[in-house]
């Protein structure tokens, strides 16, 4: 467990990448659509890819490119609706405010994953010792913020301990419980695979909880969902397959020098 101040004091700036990327999605909504942010969301893929390669000096082959693109276009797939409905329409239609905080969201949660993954492989603490510091900064940002909102109403509601679980039932917790877990799975994978890995992950994920709405929630499959899911599992396949079980190596010819050879030195032995 290092307590080095040199080494804690680099877990604050996550965080404020995180409270950044957070507003921004916040002001990205009030310009576009749900189904035009979803989309854009997609752009984290390729710029999580970007980042790992120019921060983590992480190499990645062209097949590895190429699959990580393909992952943004299945996920993106997944989520076009048919063209006959109004909502396709909007697609386009955003103002180009939207597009720009779209572009700067996917930038900054791609940062914050790429930092992260940087701070939990920087040494071999406690990856329970490093989730404590990462999350310690964060609940001080927010707890920052409750204050000021209290300053500025002037208390007007009272203090924001006393309504902090205000509406919470136990969907609440639940959802809450999950988040939390699953966070805790991201900072695993930080710390023992690497960034895409989760974006891998991720968008798995969606294109589970696409599947699962079919039978919990009577949600329609489109074909685009299925264009989609089989783009996914090639990009899967390319990504994490050794090259050669993808490409197969032409057989080499024998050169007509060496076939020569070996006519002369059979009739030397006859």
């Amino acid at each position: 467990m290092t307590t080095d101040w040199k080494t804690v004091r680099l877990f604050p700036i996550p965080s404020v990448i995180y409270l950044i990327h957070n507003n921004v999605q916040f002001a990205t909504l009030t310009y576009v659509d749900t189904s035009t942010y979803q989309i854009m969301g997609n752009l984290k893929i390729v710029t999580t890819g970007i980042l790992f390669r120019l921060f983590l000096k992480k190499k990645l082959s062209n097949l590895q490119w190429l699959a990580i693109i393909l992952l943004a276009v299945g996920t993106t797939t997944s989520q076009v609706k048919g063209c006959g409905e109004s909502s396709c329409d909007s697609l386009l239609s955003a103002p180009i405010q939207g597009y720009m905080f779209g572009i700067l969201s996917a930038c900054l949660s791609a940062l914050a994953g790429v930092y992260t993954e940087f701070l939990m492989k920087k040494n071999n603490d406690s990856l329970y010792w490093q989730n404590v510091q990462l999350y310690t900064f964060g609940t001080i940002f927010n707890l920052a913020r409750l204050v000021l909102d209290d300053f500025t109403s002037g208390f007007e509601k009272g203090p924001w301990w006393q309504r902090l679980f205000d509406g919470y039932s136990m969907a609440t917790w639940l959802v809450v419980l999950n988040l939390g877990s699953s966070g805790l799975l991201v900072s695993w994978i930080m710390k023992y695979a690497d960034n895409i890995v989760k974006v891998y992950s991720t968008s798995m994920a969606m294109l589970l909880t696409m599947i699962l709405s079919v039978y919990l929630f009577d949600f329609k499959p489109t074909l685009q969902l299925f264009l989609g899911i089989v783009i996914c599992m090639m990009s899967l396949h390319m990504y994490f397959s050794p090259a050669n079980a993808l490409v197969e190596s032409p057989a080499m010819a024998k050169p007509e020098h060496e076939s020569l050879k070996e006519v002369a030195i059979e009739r030397l032995n006859s």
